[in-house]
């Protein structure tokens, strides 16, 4: 055992001894490194050095030639710790590049998001404005509705032969499930022509306020939710604030005031099954399709009502009996027409893009920005208490938002 471990030992010996002789001259240790044999002992920092030579794997950086240039710890002193420091520095300064491909990709959605809600605000201020001109024109809500479905419904077929969106497929059953929605969605606009053509359009949609109210009531009865106390509290001043200025409303009228409340409960209900199935997986339909389904199928179902309940009074036999610009009307009709189609395509690419109360705070605003506009196109009296009470509702509904987004803090043992 001595003999081998002096074997050993010189062999070792004579290895360092090869390498420090050839360290003066660089192309006699380039020719010798490949034959060394290292021992097994050698220290942690030499075990991991590869050995150049045929078979052996690709070179590392730093070794050039067989040579290996892995300077000293002990010639570097305070230069090599100071520089190390600086790489260690210069590392964990640069930020991660998927960090910044995700701050770009949420600023981009942001403006985008920014961007719709100002077209959606748009597209209702000159929808409301021309149609409640053509419904002082020619009161025939059902007609008014299945005019702007057809204009809705032209839109989506020109879209679809134009293949500016994929046309969808869906099966009898996908259809079966859409016309509830269809159904929902014709009697919601009707109903809001209705109150539109006996009301002032401020009025109109101070009585729309109250859909937060409607909101919670279908979730307590179709999804069992409990809403908390602060959201129940919330409701207090939307429905004090829209009795006070229905007390004090210049045009106020039952007809006109029931069928906003009754576009409240259908536009809710039509919003809560929409996004439940916008978010069904098995269900191969995006937003866009979901609304020219339930477009078309709303023409479709509008023209025979249309028909039955008002007969065809929308002729130019009658306007002209009427004394009514025919040109300038049908302007205007097209004019709401395509606003209606567009808003309402707009207002359901934000409802499948953001949460129910990101899209309800957006649309509270929308209220205050139709008001606003109406009242000073139309020049529409508004009392300080009527103006007070349309205040207090549209503020419950800002609290309304705030108050739905808290989530109850989860109970610990």
């Amino acid at each position: 055992m001595q003999a081998m471990a002096a074997a050993t030992s010189s062999s070792a010996s004579g290895a360092w001894a090869a390498a420090a002789a050839a360290s003066s001259s660089p192309s006699l240790l380039a020719s010798r490194w490949r034959h060394v044999a290292l021992p097994s002992s050698s220290s942690s920092s030499l075990s991991r050095c590869p050995v150049a030579g045929a078979g052996a794997p690709a070179l590392p950086l730093g070794i050039r030639g067989g040579r290996m240039l892995l300077p000293s710890p002990l010639l570097l002193g305070k230069s090599g710790a100071a520089a190390r420091k600086t790489v260690a520095t210069a590392a964990a300064a640069s930020p991660p590049a998927d960090g910044g491909r995700k701050a770009d990709g949420a600023i981009s959605r942001t403006l985008q998001l920014g961007v719709m809600i100002l077209v959606w605000y748009l597209l209702n201020i000159y929808f409301n404005i021309f149609n409640k001109l053509v419904l002082k024109a020619v009161p025939f809500p059902y007609t008014i509705t299945t005019f702007q479905f057809a204009s809705g419904s032209f839109f989506i077929t020109l879209m679809w032969l134009l293949n500016l969106h994929p046309k969808p497929r869906l099966s009898l059953g996908q259809y079966a499930k859409i016309l509830p929605l269809a159904l929902v969605h014709t009697m919601g606009n009707v109903f809001t022509n209705m109150s539109l053509g006996k009301v002032a359009v401020s009025f109109t949609h101070t009585i729309k306020a109250m859909e937060p109210f409607f909101s919670v009531l279908l979730s307590v009865l179709l999804l069992g939710e409990t809403p908390s106390f602060l959201v129940l509290g919330s409701l207090v001043p939307i429905v004090g604030g829209v009795v006070l200025a229905s007390m004090t409303e210049v045009s106020f009228n039952w007809i006109g005031f029931w069928s906003a409340m009754a576009s409240n409960l259908t536009n809710q209900s039509r919003n809560v099954f929409s996004k439940k199935l916008l978010a069904d997986k098995e269900e191969t339909l995006d937003d866009i399709n979901l609304f020219s389904i339930m477009t078309v199928m709303s023409f479709l179902l509008s023209a025979p009502l249309m028909l039955s309940v008002e007969g065809i009074k929308f002729s130019p036999s009658y306007l002209q009996s009427t004394g009514v610009n025919l040109q300038e009307l049908c302007i205007k009709a097209a004019l709401a027409g395509t606003c209606f189609h567009f808003y309402q395509q707009v207002s359901y690419s934000l409802l499948a893009r953001v949460s129910p109360v990101t899209h309800s705070v957006a649309n509270c605003v929308k209220r205050v920005v139709v008001i606003v506009s109406s009242v000073l196109f139309f020049k529409t009296p508004i009392s300080p208490i009527n103006a007070l009470g349309t205040g207090v509702a549209l503020v419950g509904v800002f609290l309304y938002s705030r108050f739905k987004k808290v989530k109850p803090k989860a109970k610990t043992a």
